[in-house]
């Protein structure tokens, strides 16, 4: 393994300073985030993000790993450290041993590149990072083209965001932002928000869901807001034949996206 400059104090100042970005309020003041993990590094790396700095374990990673993440950014950014102090700013159980520290970039909607035929979601007031964790993967599985969070309740960059979403919040166009902007930049690209809601008489695959349009979603507690109810251009609901009256949001992400990919299917 190539040499590398030691941490192996717990009061070292970037030890510190990674220990504080678990916290929100510290993510966002700063611009940086923590990301956990060989795989959602790289994602990020590929996605054009700038490494401040990468800490890894030699005794929990393979060094062929090290070697690869290594030549991707500056060795002087890179530090060893032992199992003591990795565990210290580990966010995660089971870990394989890297961490980096990454500069974030907050999209804009105007900055969304879309497709010729765009297809996006839409979350309103998601509170739980596990579900726009998977939300994002699902959009990453049917290559939808962005991802619009509105009046967040959670960071789009928690960490529990990014190891439930496997790093797909790198892969896919994250924008977080009021439903106000969201709703005048989807109209502006003439893009249709279609709401789901169980008050919809319509079923979501009785509806055109061919043309450029944006799926828009709820909280699973409350739904959506009476603003999205009315702007909707059409309200489809997911049939629930069992005792339960709705189901997890991502899975109705995931129902949606891909009725929406069906009916754009060329036909034989």
């Amino acid at each position: 393994m190539p040499v590398l400059d030691k941490i192996t104090s717990l009061q070292n100042t970037r030890v510190k300073d990674v220990v504080k970005m678990h916290r929100s309020k510290a993510r966002r003041s700063s611009g940086l985030i923590i990301v956990e993990g060989f795989r959602e590094i790289m994602l990020a790396l590929e996605a054009g993000l700038a490494t401040e700095y990468l800490m890894v374990c030699p005794e929990l990673l393979p060094e062929s790993i090290v070697s690869r993440v290594q030549n991707l950014i500056h060795p002087n950014n890179c530090f060893e450290v032992n199992p003591k102090v990795f565990a210290k700013m580990a966010y995660r159980e089971n870990s394989d041993g890297m961490l980096a520290v990454i500069k974030t970039h907050n999209l804009l909607p105007e900055e969304i590149k879309l497709s010729a035929n765009p297809l996006l979601i839409v979350l309103e007031s998601v509170e739980k990072p596990g579900n726009l964790g998977a939300i994002l993967r699902t959009a990453d599985a049917a290559n939808a083209d962005a991802v619009i969070v509105c009046d967040p309740l959670t960071d789009i960059y928690n960490p529990n965001v990014i190891r439930s979403s496997l790093g797909c919040v790198f892969t896919k166009q994250v924008v977080a932002c009021s439903s106000e902007e969201a709703l005048k930049w989807l109209c502006n690209n003439k893009i249709r928000p279609v709401a789901a809601a169980l008050t919809a008489t319509s079923a979501h695959y009785d509806v055109d869901l061919a043309a450029p349009l944006a799926f828009i979603l709820g909280t699973e507690a409350t739904g959506l807001s009476d603003f999205w109810l009315k702007n909707a251009s059409n309200q489809v609901k997911i049939p629930m034949l069992g005792k339960i009256d709705s189901l997890n949001v991502s899975n109705s992400a995931a129902v949606l996206l891909y009725e929406a990919l069906r009916q754009r299917m060329p036909s034989s």
